[in-house]
């Protein structure tokens, strides 16, 4: 497993802890719509991206002729 990926799934891993977190304090609501849920969907696909290696920005990226480069950092 490449570090890009690892950096992927940690950072989507920090994204949902602290809103998993914020919820249980009784800071945060996510029964109810709102931009939160934004914020659950990018750290969900940061993790599911860093195991599957597919990401859609990527492939949008790559369609408007953008170039891979070699780090993520």
């Amino acid at each position: 497993m490449s570090i890009e990926r690892i950096v992927r799934i940690v950072a989507g891993l920090m994204i949902l802890l602290s809103l998993f977190l914020a919820h249980n304090a009784g800071t945060v609501d996510l029964t109810a719509a709102s931009w939160l849920w934004f914020t659950a969907f990018i750290g969900v696909n940061l993790l599911q991206s860093g195991f599957t290696n597919l990401c859609p920005l990527v492939a949008i990226l790559k369609k408007l002729g953008f170039k891979e480069g070699g780090a993520c950092c």
